[in-house]
C-alpha cells in the first residue's frame, strides 16, 4: 500500500503574544497520522498566508523565514525518500525523530513480547490468571522458534511482521509443532496482541493482521453419561491417591467448577441460599464473574469426607493436586473403571452442564448462571449436543399429538 505524506506549516494562534506574533509549528502527516514539532520561530499573524504557507512582506526577516521553511520542507521530503529506499515502515513519529536526529533503536518482536509477558506476570491474581500467563509464555516460545527456523535470527524488528509472517507462523504451528487448528489459531491470536500494542504506539505504520482471518472450528464437547458417572463412583480403587483424585473429579461433575475454581474453594465460598440450603458463591478465576451453585447431595458428601483432611490449608475445602497430576491420574482411573473416554478435569464441568443439569430439565438460563458464563451463547454450546433431550421432547410431542388425534376421532 502506498503511503500518503504531507508537511504543513501553521502558527499557533492561541499562543500569540500581545504584539501579534505566534510560534510557528510544523505538522507531519503520514497515512492520516500526525506528529508536530516547533520550528523555533515566530510569525506575525497579520502577515501569515495560510493558503501558501508563507509570510507576506519583503523584509529581510520574512524572506529568511520563508527560505528556512522551504529548506525544512525539502529536508523532510529527502528523509522520507531515504526511508522509503531503506524499505522502512514510515510513520509520522519516525520521520519527526529522524529529522530531529533522535536515532532510537528499532522495536524487536521478542523483546516486545517479553515486556508484555512481564506485565502479565506482575498482574497475576488481579487482572490475569496463572494459566493465561503460561499461554503467553508458550506463545512467545513458539514465535521465537519460528523466527529462528525461518529467519535464522534470535529476533527481528516488529516492522518486518507482515501477512506472510503471520500465515507462515500459523502453518509452522500446525505442521512442525503439530498443534490442532484451534490451538494454532489461539497462539496466533496471542501474538496478535503484541502487534496491536506496536501499532497503537506508532512503532509500525499498519496492522499486519488486517487481512488475516482466524476462525475457530466448532468442537464437540465431551461429557460423561449418568451411567459412566455411576461407574466411576462404584469402582474400587487400590490407592488413596486415585480415590482422592476421583472424588475431586466427581465433585466437579456435581458443581460445574473448573479446576482453578475448585482448587481455591474455601469456607468463605459456602453460604446459605434463599432456600435454606448450602450454596457455593464464588468468583470465577478465569472471568471474575460470579458463579452461584446449590450444593447437591453427592457434592456435600465429598466435602464432609475431606473436612478433617490434614492436607487442607488456608480454609481450603478440598486438597486439590496440580492440574497436570490430576489429569494424569484421571487417565489411570478411566482405565481401571472401564470408562472409554479421555477424562480431564474440564470434562467434569461439561458433564455438570449436560448430564447433571440440562438433561434433567434445568433451564439453560439457570445453568448459565451456575457456570458463571458471561453470555448465554456460551452455555448453548452444551445444549446443542443433547440429542437425548431432543428425543425426550419429541416423544412428549408425539404423545400429545396422538392424544389430540384420538380425541378428534372420538368426536
Amino acid at each position: 500500500m502506498k503511503n500518503t505524506f504531507s508537511v504543513l506549516f501553521y502558527p499557533k494562534r492561541n499562543d500569540a503574544d500581545k504584539t501579534g506574533y505566534a510560534p510557528l509549528y510544523l505538522r507531519i502527516t503520514v497515512n492520516g497520522k500526525r506528529s508536530e514539532l516547533s520550528v523555533r520561530r515566530k510569525v506575525k499573524l497579520s502577515q501569515w498566508d495560510s493558503s501558501k504557507e508563507i509570510v507576506r512582506g519583503k523584509t529581510a526577516e520574512n524572506r529568511e523565514l520563508n527560505v528556512h521553511m522551504a529548506h525544512v520542507r525539502t529536508k523532510l521530503f529527502k528523509l522520507y525518500d531515504k526511508l522509503q529506499e531503506e524499505n522502512r515502515s514510515i510513520t509520522a513519529i519516525l520521520l519527526k525523530q529522524t529529522y530531529l536526529g533522535e536515532n532510537r533503536p528499532e522495536k524487536m518482536v521478542l523483546a516486545l513480547f517479553q515486556n508484555h509477558n512481564n506485565e502479565v506476570d506482575s498482574l497475576i491474581g488481579t487482572d490475569f490468571a496463572p494459566g493465561t500467563a503460561e499461554r503467553y509464555r508458550t506463545a512467545k516460545k513458539h514465535v521465537a522458534d519460528y523466527i529462528m527456523r525461518e529467519y535464522k535470527k534470535d529476533d527481528i524488528p516488529i516492522k518486518d511482521v507482515n501477512h506472510e509472517f503471520i500465515t507462515g507462523f500459523e502453518y509452522y504451528l500446525k505442521s512442525v509443532r503439530k498443534c490442532g487448528h484451534n490451538t494454532a489459531i489461539k497462539y496466533v491470536v496471542n501474538f496478535k496482541k503484541i502487534t496491536r500494542i506496536a501499532y497503537a504506539n506508532d512503532w509500525i505504520s499498519k496492522d499486519p493482521f488486517v487481512k488475516w482471518k482466524g476462525r475457530l472450528k466448532a468442537v464437540e464437547r465431551g461429557f460423561l453419561t449418568a451411567q459412566e458417572i455411576q461407574l466411576l463412583m462404584d469402582t474400587k480403587l487400590h490407592t488413596p491417591r486415585l480415590e482422592h483424585v476421583r472424588d475431586i473429579f466427581v465433585f466437579c461433575c456435581f458443581t460445574g467448577l473448573a479446576y482453578a475454581d475448585v482448587k481455591k474453594l474455601d469456607s468463605n465460598d459456602i453460604n446459605l441460599g434463599i432456600d435454606g440450603e448450602k450454596w457455593i458463591n464464588t468468583a470465577r478465576t478465569k472471568t471474575k464473574t460470579r458463579a452461584n451453585i446449590p450444593i447437591l447431595g453427592t457434592a456435600q458428601i465429598i466435602l464432609d469426607k475431606y473436612a478433617d483432611s490434614p492436607y487442607l490449608t488456608n480454609q481450603r475445602l478440598l486438597p486439590v493436586l496440580t492440574n497436570q497430576k490430576m489429569n494424569a491420574y484421571l487417565k489411570e482411573i478411566a482405565h481401571l473403571s472401564g470408562v472409554k473416554k479421555n477424562l480431564t478435569t474440564h470434562l467434569a464441568r461439561h458433564t455438570f452442564a449436560t448430564t447433571v443439569t440440562l438433561t434433567n430439565g434445568v433451564s439453560i438460563e439457570s445453568v448459565s448462571k451456575m457456570l458463571g458464563h458471561k453470555n448465554l451463547r456460551t452455555t448453548q454450546h452444551y445444549a446443542k449436543i443433547l440429542n437425548s433431550r431432543v428425543s425426550d421432547d419429541m416423544q412428549m410431542l408425539r404423545k400429545k399429538l396422538r392424544e389430540t388425534e384420538k380425541n378428534r376421532l372420538a368426536k
